[in-house]
């Protein structure tokens, strides 16, 4: 603990340097302890911000989803000096101008400004279709592969970054349809699936078979029905796995038509346009699987 006086005169007041890392004494000088360690919070950027201090310990996280992996440094908003003045209006000026060319020599080359553009354009296309950030994360990383390997070579960049996103959907389960990543990036669902397609083949993806099971809820939700329906569902869904009936069928039609038969069953009185547009298919393919739902398990 340090002495409220000066062990040498007697007298005080003690103070520290913050610059030297000092503990001195300000009537005689002397010097009680030098490179005090420091135990506050080591604050590594400042800023301004409605007229007050912005301050943050940590940088950006590193991700893959940033073109340069999160590991470039930029230029702080802050218009001071190392000891706390305001800039002049010509720095400020200069400053100014050196923060743009900053900025903009970030993504010097064709590569970064290739990831720059999709990772952009993947996070938009992500946020509106509600995934979480390890099918983002998944992602970019097949589409930096893409990359190094060609295959963006003389192709669209939305259409790769949003087969990529769409082929990180599929391999993480999570139930997102090609209709629906088409919609969102603003491409053709023919030319989405072609660039799927191309990646799966040129990479050599392996991608798991999609479930029903999970494709469930989402209908479920969107038909307004019951959770006692969609349990019902379930059930029947799960029947027809051990049967090994759910095999070469498309997923989001199966789980459509074991909703459309849990509502039958229940007596929700749901048609079969509700459960079809909820499910984004037409009302053959949910006859069909309907029909071969009902035959196979004998309902």
């Amino acid at each position: 603990m340090r002495a409220d006086k000066c062990p040498r005169c007697g007298k005080g007041p003690l103070a520290e340097d913050a610059n030297t890392g000092e503990f001195y004494c300000t009537n005689c000088g002397y010097v009680m302890k030098e490179k005090l360690e420091e135990t506050r919070p080591e604050w590594r950027s400042f800023g301004e911000e409605q007229g007050g201090e912005n301050r943050a310990r940590t940088g950006m996280p590193t991700s893959i989803t940033s073109f340069d992996m999160g590991l470039s440094t930029v230029i702080g908003s802050s218009n001071r000096d190392a000891s706390g003045s305001s800039l002049s209006g010509a720095m400020k000026h200069t400053m100014d101008r050196v923060r743009v060319w900053d900025k903009r020599s970030q993504a010097a080359n064709s590569f970064d400004r290739n990831l720059r553009q999709a990772f952009n354009e993947m996070k938009m296309f992500a946020e509106k279709l509600a995934v979480r950030d390890e099918v983002i994360e998944r992602a970019a990383y097949i589409y930096r592969k893409a990359v190094e390997r060609g295959v963006t070579r003389g192709r669209s960049i939305i259409q790769i970054s949003a087969a990529s996103l769409y082929a990180a959907c599929r391999d993480m389960e999570v139930p997102r349809t090609l209709k629906d990543v088409a919609a969102v990036s603003n491409v053709s669902k023919k030319d989405l699936a072609r660039s799927y397609r191309i990646l799966v083949r040129e990479m050599d993806l392996q991608m798991p078979v999609p479930d029903p099971i999970k494709s469930v809820s989402r209908i479920a939700s969107r038909a307004t029905v019951g959770e006692k329906t969609k349990r019902r569902a379930l059930e029947i869904l799960t029947k027809a796995h051990q049967k090994e009936i759910v095999a070469g069928k498309d997923p989001m039609g199966l789980a459509a038509a074991a909703l459309y038969v849990a509502s039958t069953l229940e007596g929700n009185g749901k048609t079969q346009k509700d459960i079809a547009d909820a499910a984004s298919i037409t009302e053959v393919t949910l006859r069909n699987r309907y029909k071969g739902l009902r035959q196979a398990l004998g309902i």
